[in-house]
């Protein structure tokens, strides 16, 4: 089934990447992507889009272009419906800049054969005008994101500052396409973000760290999951074991890094593991502070690059990788 995402506006490229997890992406633009899709359900587990909408045509953004569109559609409904246009990126859209929004609007009410009702519709049809395209669709639902912010780190059992906020711990995780059933493993689990996140998605969650205390602390965010104090350089896991590793590299003074002595060697020695434990064809989404792209391709095949700046004195750099 081919459908059409409103994705959010707070990164350029991962909203995209993580739609990989439930499709295969079609086309793109700014805040928009149509994706061929088995099963609709399968988007809920999206962290950075918005709205989900059967995908039913497009075409230039031009009121004649749109309108040609409807005819052609010939869309006849018993259920009352509302029609609603967003532009979601303005900076390369002249035509519109011409006539009203409302127009496009207008036309979604006069076009469609059924009942409007902006008040309380059954149905929602959407036009979303990105730039140099106008994508037209019929509202399926929109992503519950307020869950994510009940599950704020600082809601948690145990708490440590700097950690991952959950709705990216989930993006990361869907770019690494886990699926239900899969073992996802997190080498420098922390507090447990990742893991819950991995767990909410039906996966294995398997994680380690060096350190003692944040394994005591995972074991009450994350009582559920697979917990191992380990040498993220030396896992106690087989070859070939696990079907995705999605993990936060440490950067400052942990306990990791004083026992490897620098950082660099750290890196190096845990894209070892990660290669040996990984299945082939499978997927590392690694986080850093740092471009370590030379040393991580030295192991395995650098497939994507994503940034996200989280302030002033810190970006964090995304690699996804595969064996």
């Amino acid at each position: 089934m081919k459908l059409l995402f409103e994705l959010s506006g707070e990164n350029t490229t991962l909203p995209v990447a993580e739609l990989e997890c439930v499709g295969t992406v079609l086309a793109k633009r700014a805040q928009v992507a149509v994706v061929e899709c088995p099963d609709p359900n399968l988007a809920r587990r999206l962290a950075m889009t918005h709205v989900v909408l059967e995908y039913m045509g497009e075409c230039d953004p031009e009121i004649g272009a749109f309108r040609i569109l409807l005819r052609d559609l010939a869309i006849g409904t018993k259920h009352s419906f509302s029609g609603r246009v967003k532009k979601v990126h303005a900076g390369s859209i002249k035509t519109v800049q011409h006539c009203s929004l409302r127009e496009f609007e207008r036309l979604i009410g006069t076009m469609i054969d059924g009942p409007v009702d902006l008040s309380a519709p059954e149905s929602e049809y959407r036009a979303i005008i990105s730039e140099d395209r106008c994508y037209f669709g019929k509202v399926l639902f929109s992503i519950d994101r307020g869950g994510y912010d009940k599950r704020n780190p600082g809601k948690r059992a145990f708490f440590h500052p700097g950690v991952m906020m959950p709705r990216m711990a989930r993006a990361l995780v869907n770019i690494s396409c886990a699926q239900p059933g899969n073992r996802l493993l997190d080498p420098f689990c922390g507090t447990g973000g990742i893991l819950i996140e991995a767990m909410l998605l039906r996966t294995d969650a398997v994680g380690t760290d060096f350190d003692p205390l944040m394994i005591q602390g995972s074991r009450q965010n994350v009582p559920k999951s697979s917990l191992l104090i380990a040498d993220a350089t030396r896992l106690p896991l087989h070859d070939a074991s696990v079907d995705a590793v999605v993990t936060d590299l440490p950067y400052g003074q942990s306990v990791a890094i004083k026992k490897e002595g620098t950082l660099e060697r750290l890196y190096d020695n845990t894209f070892l593991e990660v290669r040996r434990v990984l299945k082939p064809g499978k997927r590392a989404v690694i986080v850093t502070h740092k471009d370590i792209g030379e040393i991580a391709a030295q192991h395995m095949h650098v497939i994507q690059r994503h940034e996200q700046r989280v302030h002033k004195s810190l970006t964090r750099r995304i690699l996804v990788l595969d064996k």
